[in-house]
């Protein structure tokens, strides 16, 4: 059997397809971006038709890129930006509204409220997150209670909920399977994460018909297989994981302790805690890493919603940059005189703060504050929000205090990010030779599941730094720059509250 394993990555902004060899080598890629949707401010969508439409195109230029056909591939491995939420008429495959994504906040007062009315600890217990518009369930009981009629065809079985794993494998599969993995489903504020299966009490506290929702599955298992007609022959899908999650298989942080940071459009810094559950006081989750062979392994999760979509921000936004690849450059440049913050909360901001009604602030502008400043700002306002979070998993997990960081996403590529981020961190900083650590988690997963590629000792021993960040900034510096960052957050949390 060929050990060709084809790995779809649907992100926030683009779709992507990538083809790996059996040396864990990328043989073809392809990649489409798609529009983001801005109803009202602080709301967030996407067309789902635009999700399944750039994930088909991408796996064709993959394929073609790769001189492959599909007969080629072994399996498939799938993951997805996740808590996007997409509901579908079961009938037609037709979307009833488009998705409400991760980083809207439409149903921050609903979360509110739960708060108000004593309901998060016990979603806290249950879910291992806390109450907020961040996750799915909210997005679906908003999209029942606003489409007419849709909360009745709901309750009568004719609709369905899904997380874009979901909604890709039910097209994938030519509306065969409507199922998702563990990972995707800790992170719809409707799982037990104890049980690893839907909870009707949450079910029913938040307004969301389990008729309508996918069968759990493992991040290894029997999910399908394609449509023929998509690409002439069926390939098996055996692998699914969160984008997060992913990223954490393919730094093969198989082990308690160790610890992976991904910068893409947010930031997600997961830490292994292994069988253990371990609950945060620092206001962290608790999810799921993944679920493998009958037994679940659990993370500590700190999430920031604005990273790479910083710099997209001085590009698109602004208009300071050109190409986002220039950040690091006009950063190098800035004056180091000047100390400019950014707080990037430009859809509230994440953990450990957790408060929606933040908006985003710049603090410290000057006459001489220019292009350079502002983009040294936004790299660095990363760099201080993963510390925030390294210091409460600190906090919470006294195993974790050794943890040598392991980075990856398209920020990663810039040294002088990385370097600032051991800088800032005070601690050494691990890139890889694989970047693409997403899309390799998710075929790791697939290959595996089909045979073709080793288990995880085999895999994890694959593993190759390409370069560690040593930090080298003064202590007094970095005290005086942390503490600069501390009060930019209070005074954007003071000015949203």
């Amino acid at each position: 059997m060929a050990d060709f394993v084809l790995a779809l990555d649907q992100g926030t902004t683009s779709s992507r397809a990538i083809v790996f060899d059996g040396a864990y080598k990328i043989r073809g890629i392809g990649q489409r971006e798609f529009p983001q949707h801005f109803p009202r401010p602080g709301w967030v969508e996407h067309d789902p038709e635009d999700l399944w439409r750039t994930v088909v195109e991408t796996m064709r230029m993959a394929l073609a890129d790769a001189s492959l056909s599909a007969s080629d591939i072994a399996a498939i491995g799938i993951t997805n930006q996740r808590e996007t939420a997409v509901v579908w008429d079961r009938k037609t495959g037709k979307a009833i509204h488009n998705a409400i994504v991760w980083q809207d906040r439409r149903t921050a007062d609903i979360c509110a409220a739960l708060k108000a009315d004593g309901s998060e600890p016990f979603i806290t217990e249950r879910t291992g997150l806390i109450a907020d518009s961040y996750f799915s369930a909210t997005k679906v009981a908003w999209i029942l209670d606003h489409v007419e009629g849709a909360r009745a065809r709901a309750e009568n079985g004719d609709l369905a909920f899904g997380t874009v794993d979901s909604w890709l494998l039910w097209h994938l599969t030519g509306g065969k399977r409507h199922v998702t993995d563990a990972t995707n489903a800790s992170r719809t504020m409707l799982c037990n994460i104890d049980t690893g299966q839907w909870d009707d009490e949450l079910l029913r506290l938040l307004r969301v018909p389990r008729a309508m929702l996918p069968e759990i599955l493992e991040c290894i298992d029997d999910f399908g297989a394609t449509d023929p007609a998509l690409f002439g022959v069926a390939i098996p899908i055996r692998g699914v994981a969160g984008d997060q999650q992913a990223a954490t298989v393919g730094q093969a942080c198989f082990r308690p302790g160790m610890m992976k940071s991904t910068y893409g459009t947010g930031c997600f810094a997961l830490l292994n805690t292994g069988h253990d559950r371990v609950p945060s006081q620092n206001r962290l989750l608790t999810t799921i890493a993944y679920r493998i062979n009958g037994r679940t392994t659990y993370a500590l999760e700190g999430s920031i919603f604005i990273a790479g979509a910083a710099v997209q921000w001085l590009r698109d936004g602004l208009g300071i940059l050109q190409r986002a690849e220039q950040s690091g450059a006009f950063a190098e440049k800035a004056d180091p005189q000047q100390e400019v913050y950014l707080v990037p909360a430009f859809t509230g901001l994440g953990a450990p703060w957790w408060h929606a009604e933040a908006r985003g602030a710049l603090y410290g502008l000057t006459r001489n504050t220019g292009p350079h400043e502002i983009a040294r700002a936004a790299l660095e306002s990363v760099c201080f929000q993963t510390r925030d979070l390294l210091e409460a998993m600190r906090q919470d997990w006294a195993a974790s205090a050794d943890t040598v960081l392991r980075v990856d996403g398209g920020m990663v590529a810039s040294d002088w990010t990385m370097q600032r981020l051991a800088d800032i961190l005070d601690s050494p900083v691990d890139r890889p030779v694989v970047l693409e650590t997403t899309a390799l988690g998710a075929a790791w997963l697939a290959g595996c599941g089909q045979g073709v590629w080793p288990d995880q000792d085999g895999f994890a021993g694959s593993w190759r730094l390409d370069r560690r960040f040593e930090p080298r900034m003064e202590p007094e510096a970095r005290r005086k720059s942390v503490a600069g960052w501390k009060l930019a957050v209070e005074r954007t949390i003071w000015n949203g509250s």
